[in-house]
């Protein structure tokens, strides 16, 4: 009789893993089908307000002779302003930095730094090494506004409207194989 009640068992113990292949199939197969790109983390950021802050500039920091400013929320109204988060210790920051240079020569878009928990001598360097694209520069040295940002890791890009709303997020870096598609977005966005 033991012998008879310890067959399904087994026979339950067999399938399990079965069935658990089968529910990540499915499971998959949804996510596969929905056409989301599971590489996009949604941000609840998205068309508001940027949040409030304000940064101080990077110290010694010039631009055609003049100190380049810090920013705040405030600064970030009336045009379409690029936002990058970034660290002069990140190889990925590095990779991506041609393609901000590049975009800074787009005299419709303003783009601006935040510069997360560096050294402000180290920093200095990397952008008199690669150029610097950032019309301000604010320093975040505990990383706070980056919090307040929804920021994951460095580097990450976002979007402001004119109205000063968050209109998209890049997370990681800019790359040649995505840049169109950011420059598109870009473009999307109605100039004030």
């Amino acid at each position: 009789m033991a012998e008879a009640a310890e067959r399904p068992r087994s026979r339950l113990l067999f399938l399990l893993p079965a069935l658990v292949f089968v529910a990540l199939v499915v499971l998959f197969g949804v996510q596969l089908i929905s056409g989301r790109n599971p590489a996009e983390v949604p941000s609840v950021l998205i068309n508001k307000p940027v949040p409030s802050f304000n940064l101080a500039p990077l110290e010694g920091l010039l631009a055609d002779g003049k100190p380049v400013p810090g920013f705040s929320n405030a600064d970030l109204k009336g045009r379409v302003t690029v936002v990058n988060v970034w660290a002069s210790w990140c190889a990925p920051c590095r990779q991506e930095h041609p393609l901000l240079v590049d975009l800074a020569r787009d005299p419709s878009v303003r783009v601006v730094g935040i510069n997360q928990k560096d050294n402000p001598d180290n920093a200095r360097r990397f952008l008199g090494a690669l150029g610097n694209p950032y019309a301000a520069v604010g320093v975040d040295p505990n990383g706070r506004a980056s919090i307040d940002w929804g920021v994951y890791g460095v580097p990450e890009t976002f979007i402001v409207g004119p109205d000063g709303t968050i209109r998209h997020k890049h997370i990681g870096p800019l790359t040649p194989e995505n840049f169109s598609a950011f420059k598109e977005r870009l473009s999307q966005i109605p100039r004030a």
